[in-house]
């Protein structure tokens, strides 16, 4: 007994109303108000590896975890990107702005 398949046969793909987004392309990215100036903000599939902090509740975004990258319109570069949880990048203007660390925690 052969088992059994549950695709649809058919000799040409299927055509969709809305193009498809690139994974890390410009279409997922949008600008968001933050702190009174303008962020590039895009969510991301986590990357294998690296771990990551997260500004709004101080934990660590462990690898492979989605989450939101975001960094400030003007003047941006690769040390200005933030790492964010989607529901800490959600509730950013209702938290508090310095966050202390314990004793024991590490500085990254």
């Amino acid at each position: 007994m052969s088992p059994r398949r549950n695709r649809i046969k058919s000799a040409a793909p299927r055509e969709s109303a809305e193009p498809a987004a690139a994974p890390l392309g410009g279409a997922l990215r949008r600008t968001e108000n933050y702190q009174g100036e303008d962020w590039v903000v895009q969510t991301v599939a986590g990357t294998a590896g690296r771990f990551y902090r997260c500004p709004g509740c101080d934990q660590e975004i462990p690898p492979g975890v989605g989450h939101v990258v975001a960094w400030p319109m003007h003047g941006a570069g690769v040390d200005d990107r933030r790492h964010w949880h989607r529901a800490c990048w959600g509730a950013r203007e209702r938290r508090a702005s310095n966050i202390l660390r314990g004793r024991g925690a590490p500085r990254y």
